[in-house]
């Protein structure tokens, strides 16, 4: 049975024990979203995010590497993220754009040096306003993002190359506005790469699936997608599949979703 959770991180922050510290975010009015990952954990997702006024900044990163080498990066990039979000966004009136270009390239230099070196790690780098609607946002990265209006549901352009790779990197952020009910959903590679046989489970499914969600939580719509991707890749024949090819074991994935809905 597929179970889930809200936190992408279990414990605090500390020389011994370096994960990344859990997330508690301030409720917003107008405001819904919620973060959640399939329980089987082996690699690097990592979410977080903070609230300061009337605004939410927020990241999604895959981070590469076995889970405990890739929580360690993270960690160090928390808090990279979270004193440069409160620096850059507090001021009422903080330039959204060029602050959320100024963030990325100070989480992407947080990588590098928790790396040590290069570490592909694609992320997505928001701010929500709720007083005025709008999403400022960089996508560095494979992270898919699909936004779902009143009329059909669409992939957004992926704004660059993923954080970890160049320490001199630029990012030109985008910006999206939400009408109530708008929704915006994130996944990592994990759900999107989900086989069945030769098949992959794909944006197209992510699309449909956001299209079909009228009226749901944001907690709702992540089980909703986590679901059917690990159902995807656990059919009965996935299973027979990997056993004729027990030779080359398919690498299990992190299962990572983000959902935001404009109330």
């Amino acid at each position: 049975m597929a179970s889930f959770s809200t936190e992408l991180g279990i414990r605090p922050v500390s020389a011994a024990d370096p994960t990344p510290c859990p997330v508690k975010l301030t409720r917003l009015d107008g405001l819904d979203i919620s973060a959640r990952y399939h329980s089987d954990r082996s690699g690097g997702d990592f979410f977080d995010g903070l609230t300061t006024g009337s605004r939410l900044v927020f990241l999604l990163s895959d981070i590469a590497g076995p889970r405990e080498e890739a929580h360690a990066i993270a960690a160090e990039a928390q808090v990279a993220f979270r004193h440069s979000a409160l620096e850059l966004f507090s001021p009422a009136d903080a330039n959204e754009s060029e602050s959320i270009a100024t963030l990325a390239h100070e989480v992407n230099r947080s990588l590098m040096e928790a790396a040590a070196g290069v570490r592909f790690a694609p992320t997505f780098l928001g701010c929500f306003n709720t007083t005025l609607g709008i999403l400022t946002y960089c996508n560095a990265g494979r992270v898919v993002a699909v936004f779902r209006d009143a009329r059909s549901a669409c992939v957004l352009e992926r704004g660059g190359v993923p954080l970890g790779l160049f320490t001199h990197v630029t990012y030109e952020p985008a910006v999206l506005a939400f009408e109530p009910q708008d929704k915006l959903l994130l996944v990592t590679k994990g759900v999107i790469e989900s086989r069945r046989g030769g098949s992959e489970f794909g944006a197209k499914r992510i699309e449909r699936l956001l299209e079909q969600c009228n009226g749901e939580t944001a907690a709702q719509i992540c089980d909703k997608v986590l679901r059917q991707a690990y159902d995807f890749g656990n059919h009965p024949w996935s299973r027979i599949q990997d056993f004729l090819n027990s030779r080359r074991p398919r690498r299990r994935e992190d299962l990572t979703a983000v959902a935001l809905v404009r109330r």
